[in-house]
């Protein structure tokens, strides 16, 4: 229940519930914009400052970007393998990047940190709500008031226990190994390893070559449950072993869990709330890729506001979300057949092509050519469902 003296003035100006990327992100877009230069703003985390390399942020873009003097590595030839047969893909003009999560946490930390209208509080958000003329935002220890909200604290539960919109979760753990002897070509990654036993689901091992010795090691399941905790650990050492690789050590570690829905996230944005990252919707709902598009949609925040204040409007669905729902749907109910769906797409298509159509940069006339690479009858009866169901 909010309690507040509606006569106040406000607190702040922008409040961001949650540090995490998106969080980070924003608020060093607004620091270095001087529009916002008199705007304060409050940062709501109870962890912050990160400090740990928790997370690896991979994303694919052209060869010289802005995060280029950040990144691990980037590579231009990545590898796909589905037990069968190797492909070797070239990105060029795009390279496929890797950029660590501490790197990122350094950069944003320095500018907050710079900007002495920014204050960040190690207060847990519990609640907050849209008054229309105003925002609330209650916490473990006080409630603020504000002009706008940027929430990017993920409501597990509520994409969970939606019937309409099922879930799947990316869920992984990767090790970055250093081997005794030299094993790993740093001028490719491997995007995707299905040699591993799917058991019924979609799996796949992930690989990041930094040098001939060191690399990320990823297993990644794409399914409806997590696993037991020593099944990652088991998994990517009986993979590590039939690699030829029994002599290494393990430098550091990384675990998480991704949303793979299309729940309708913005449906919730009013006026003056916004959810951001993860929480918004901006996990691309068939791959879990969300770097890229926290990148894209924190920059069309900051020139959104400069002409208009109703976050109702910010996003909306586009074909790309239809074509996400509908494979969704598929992989759902057919978990089993994900290996050899991603196995059509790359066996039938330029792989240019199938990157911009990730990034929701293609053409209809590229999306039908891949559309068509995918087992028709399936794919047609999850598109007649759907239109049953009024999507």
């Amino acid at each position: 229940i909010f309690i507040f003296n509606h006569s106040m003035e406000l607190d702040y100006d922008y409040i961001i519930c949650g540090g995490g990327i998106a969080g980070l992100l924003l608020a060093s877009k607004f620091s270095n914009d001087s529009y916002y230069n008199n705007k304060s703003i409050l940062i709501l985390d109870p962890d912050y400052p990160k400090v740990k390399n928790d997370r690896t942020l991979c994303f694919w873009d052209k060869k010289k970007s802005v995060w280029d003097y950040l990144l691990t590595s980037s590579w231009e030839n990545v590898i796909f393998k589905n037990g069968l047969d190797e492909k070797s893909l070239n990105l060029n003009p795009l390279n496929y990047k890797m950029l660590s999560s501490i790197s990122f946490y350094n950069y944003t930390n320095s500018i907050i940190k710079n900007n002495t209208n920014i204050k960040v509080l190690n207060d847990k958000v519990l609640n907050f709500k849209d008054c229309k003329s105003h925002c609330l935002v209650e916490t473990n220890k006080k409630t603020y008031k504000s002009s706008k909200v940027f929430n990017s604290i993920l409501d597990w539960n509520s994409i969970k226990n939606d019937q309409k919109f099922p879930l799947l979760i990316q869920h992984f753990e990767g090790w970055v190994i250093k081997t005794k002897n030299n094993f790993f070509d740093p001028e490719k990654a491997t995007f995707m390893d299905f040699t591993i036993d799917q058991n019924s689901t979609t799996q796949f091992m992930y690989i990041l070559p930094f040098s001939k010795t060191e690399a990320l090691v990823e297993y990644t399941l794409f399914s409806k449950n997590l696993l037991d905790e020593n099944k990652y650990k088991s998994s990517i050492e009986n993979y590590l072993l039939k690699s030829g690789i029994d002599d290494f050590e393990i430098k550091s570690k990384e675990s998480g869990q991704i949303p793979m829905t299309c729940f309708p996230f913005f449906e919730a944005n009013t006026k003056n709330i916004l959810n951001i990252g993860s929480a918004g919707g901006w996990s691309k709902p068939s791959t879990g890729y969300t770097f890229k598009n926290i990148d894209k949609n924190t920059s069309k925040i900051i020139d959104f506001l400069k002409s208009n204040d109703n976050f109702k409007t910010f996003m909306k669905k586009n074909r790309f979300w239809f074509y996400d729902l509908i494979f969704l749907d598929v992989l759902y109910y057919k978990n089993h057949l994900g290996k050899q769906l991603f196995t059509d797409m790359f066996n039938k298509n330029n792989p240019k092509t199938i990157f911009k159509f990730l990034d929701n940069k293609s053409s209809f006339i590229e999306e039908l050519k891949i559309m068509l690479s995918f087992p028709k009858t399936i794919f047609l009866s999850a598109v007649l469902k759907r239109i049953c169901k009024g999507l």
